[in-house]
């Protein structure tokens, strides 16, 4: 079926069938308002729905000058198992979204030589894929998405129309929904803190 692109933002486009999970995803990263992002399907992606990366044409440009790619896959082909994108509820992929975009804000942190080096790493090292992937889960959850990405860990792991050897790989090289809890726990306690330092410094100006 074809997809209409759309334009949001002047600097994103999105396919209209998950404008409104890319717009949510989105929300949570007001440092990406200004960063080209377009959102694309493509006929396949190794081993996964969604994979985020720089656009070479302009990787060597200043970190706030670089567009990016967020390739999604209609349908996920393992071991012969083949699950559609239609199948996914739409919390899941503005979890999955919120991954990806946890990437984008991983990147920008790297030089173009730093992208190339990590490019090369990341398809030689399991390793490295598990520290990129796990970084990425992190920053989507300090940035507020917890709860999807806690929806979307469970509904991998939990869905029987995926194969195991997809389930063990989430599970070997992402964090866990008890991992992603802690995490979020951890961020709320924190928030907390601050709350209270932000009370007390005002009682404090008011006794002065």
């Amino acid at each position: 079926m074809k997809q209409e692109n759309i334009v949001h933002q002047e600097n994103k486009i999105i396919p209209a069938q998950i404008e409104k999970e890319a717009k949510k995803a989105l929300s949570y990263y007001p440092e990406l308002k200004d960063i080209e992002i377009e959102f694309r399907y493509k006929d396949e992606i190794k081993k996964s729905f969604m994979q985020a990366q720089p656009k070479f044409s302009n990787l060597f440009k200043g970190k706030n000058s670089r567009s990016y790619y967020i390739f999604m896959s209609r349908k996920l082909n393992i071991e012969g198992d083949e699950f559609s994108m239609d199948e996914v509820p739409s919390d899941v992929i503005i979890g999955w979204l919120g991954h990806e975009l946890g990437h984008i804000m991983d990147y920008r942190e790297k030089s173009a030589v730093g992208l190339m080096i990590f490019g090369m790493r990341y398809v030689t090292s399991s390793r490295y894929i598990k520290e990129a992937e796990r970084a990425a889960d992190t920053y989507a959850v300090n940035h507020g998405m917890g709860e999807y990405i806690l929806k979307t860990k469970n509904f991998i792991l939990n869905n029987s129309d995926l194969s195991e050897a997809y389930k063990k790989r989430i599970a070997r090289l992402y964090l866990s929904p008890e991992e992603i809890v802690v995490l979020v726990n951890k961020l709320e306690e924190d928030m907390e803190d601050s709350d209270k330092e932000k009370d007390l410094e005002e009682a404090e100006k008011e006794t002065n």
